[in-house]
C-alpha cells in the first residue's frame, strides 16, 4: 500500500455519501413524477441505474490502470538502480 496516501477524513466520506444519496433521490423523485407512462419512467430510471454503475465500473478502472502504472514504475526503478550498482562495482 502506498504510505504517502493520506486518509480521507470521516466528514469527507460522510459529505461523498450524503451527496451521492441525495443526487439519487432526486433524480430518483423526478422521474417519479413525470407526467409518463410506467413503461416509460421504468426505462428512464433502469438507463440512471446504469449510468451510476457504468460511473463506478469507468472510477474503479481508471484508478486500478493508475496504481499498476505506480507499481510498474517502482520494479523499473529498483531494477534501474540494482543495474545502477552492479555497474559500479569493480571489474575482478
Amino acid at each position: 500500500m502506498n504510505q504517502n496516501a493520506q486518509p480521507h477524513s470521516g466528514a469527507w466520506v460522510s459529505f461523498t455519501y450524503a451527496s451521492f444519496f441525495a443526487a439519487a433521490a432526486t433524480v430518483g423523485a423526478g422521474v417519479l413524477f413525470l407526467p409518463l407512462d410506467w413503461w416509460a419512467k421504468g426505462y428512464l430510471a433502469m438507463g440512471c441505474v446504469m449510468l451510476v454503475q457504468s460511473c463506478i465500473t469507468m472510477t474503479k478502472t481508471v484508478r486500478d490502470m493508475h496504481e499498476a502504472s505506480k507499481l510498474v514504475n517502482r520494479i523499473e526503478d529498483a531494477r534501474t538502480e540494482r543495474l545502477l550498482m552492479d555497474a559500479g562495482k569493480p571489474a575482478l
